[in-house]
């Protein structure tokens, strides 16, 4: 049972929803990554979402972009987000990560190569941009190291194919709570009314993310949604205000999901 599973267990016999908390691995530089990533689980993360730097982000907004953008121009490579992971470990050794990619730099990298590297360190990979059945020659290779396969949904995927996902769903599923890139806007009537309708076709937790961007949403979804993701907001906290002000940030939005 890897700390994915672990987390997801507590947080259902806790009867809560838990927090992700996403940020860019090298965003601004490798130290001031680590530092970060290191002390989200701290601050109240309950799992923690780490984006491989891509020049082409296509689900992402412009401030998920500009993130990506500056991680490529400080140098950071998938082989220096291995080591990126293996830093934040050392420090944390309890907080599940989640490694979140677009299947160019994974394919480029190898998935056996990563798979290898991350064992006992990463406990899932969502990969964009990968359809279901091209997630199958990942699994295996994954699962021999305990690294779990994370699927995807949106508003606009059919009811014969969420029972299609769903039939391979492990950890947890990503639902995209609207259509659009990251850090959209978000109308949390119509997501309530999608989630009750989508969760009981899945036996694994479901996560929300693209669009949620404040203690309000986040307090609305709470109960409703398994996990609630968080980016923009926070990328862009920790792109002009720091460090400090992040975590800050981080612990506003894990105590909304506290409250009853």
């Amino acid at each position: 049972m890897n700390r994915l599973t672990q987390k997801l267990q507590q947080l259902k016999q806790q009867q809560q929803s838990g927090l992700v908390c996403y940020f860019t691995a090298g965003d601004p530089d490798f130290s001031a990554s680590v530092d970060l990533f290191s002390q989200l689980g701290t601050a109240g993360a309950d799992i923690i979402e780490i984006g491989v730097a891509f020049s082409d982000p296509v689900a992402d907004g412009e401030v998920i972009q500009a993130a990506h953008a500056r991680a490529l121009n400080a140098g950071q490579t998938v082989a220096k987000t291995v080591e990126l992971l293996r830093a934040v470990r050392e420090k944390d050794t309890k907080t599940p990560m989640v490694l979140m990619t677009y299947l160019n730099p994974i394919l480029q990298y190898g998935i056996e190569k990563l798979a290898a590297e991350t064992e006992n360190i990463l406990d899932a990979i969502l990969i964009v941009d990968a359809p279901l059945e091209y997630q199958a020659q990942f699994k295996s290779v994954l699962g021999a190291k305990n690294i779990q396969c994370i699927s995807m949904a949106a508003p606009t995927t059919p009811a014969p194919r969420l029972k299609q996902i769903a039939a391979q769903a492990e950890g947890f599923l990503y639902y995209v709570s609207a259509t659009g890139l990251t850090g959209g806007s978000l109308e949390i009537a119509q997501l309530e009314k999608r989630l009750e309708q989508i969760k009981p076709v899945f036996d694994v937790p479901v996560a929300v993310g693209f669009g949620i961007k404040n203690q309000a949403q986040i307090q609305a979804l709470n109960h409703k949604a398994d996990l609630v993701i968080v980016g923009s907001a926070l990328v862009e906290t920790f792109a002009q205000q720091g460090l400090a002000a992040t975590l800050a940030q981080v612990q506003d939005f894990a105590s909304a999901l506290k409250k009853p």
